[in-house]
């Protein structure tokens, strides 16, 4: 019953986003606009988690400097840093998903078209910009989820944290999160190489739909 409910769904989804692509053509909005403008969306929401992941770092730096003051206050803003990252991270698989299902969409279109061309060099052409286009985007799509997935360690450590703090609101907790800090601002600092990678292929594969 649950696998059927699931197929449904999806062939539900796969229908209303059909519609969608369908009424926005209509319009002049062609499935390679809206895929420039998801990648740009996504772009812009790693640059977003970037800034967020940097925000939580500074304060698990302010944390571990901890000397006198309010510890519930401290546990509050260092669980405030890890549920404000973990919906930031959130936003950037949902703009990595919402890319994969124009591109597919586009794709599968621009395969269907090459068989109606009556011209082989237009359509050997045509096929030639799909293969490379193609490659271009499946290389883009690898690097954009190689920096999701470097979000999921950062999140794991954040929530480590401040479950720990939450459950001991004491000195000797700040004193054993210490240790912790050259971990999460290692995978911090990787996290944010990847996304600077992503971005920089972002805007390269966005150049190449608008030629």
């Amino acid at each position: 019953m649950r696998t059927l409910l699931l197929v449904m769904s999806l062939l539900l989804l796969a229908g209303c986003q059909s519609a969608y692509y369908s009424t926005m053509e209509k319009v002049g909005v062609h499935k390679r606009d809206i895929l420039a403008d998801r990648v740009d969306k996504a772009q812009n929401a790693q640059q977003d988690a970037q800034q967020q992941f940097k925000s939580a770092l500074e304060q698990f730096s302010s944390l571990i400097k901890f000397d006198g003051g309010s510890l519930q206050k401290q546990y509050e803003q260092t669980d405030e840093q890890y549920q404000a990252c973990n919906e930031a991270a959130a936003n950037v698989s949902e703009r990595i998903n919402s890319i994969e299902d124009v591109a597919e969409a586009l794709f599968d279109e621009w395969q269907d078209e090459l068989d109606m061309y009556t011209n082989p060099k237009l359509k050997q052409d045509s096929k030639a910009k799909l293969n490379s286009t193609q490659r271009q985007y499946k290389q883009l799509l690898s690097t954009m989820r190689q920096a999701e997935s470097s979000m999921a360690p950062v999140l794991d450590s954040l929530r480590d944290n401040s479950l720990y703090l939450k459950h001991n609101l004491n000195a000797q907790a700040i004193g054993a999160l210490r240790s912790e800090f050259a971990t999460v601002e290692r995978d911090i600092t990787l996290l944010i190489s990847n996304m600077n990678k992503a971005i920089s292929e972002s805007q390269q594969f966005i150049a190449t739909l608008k030629q």
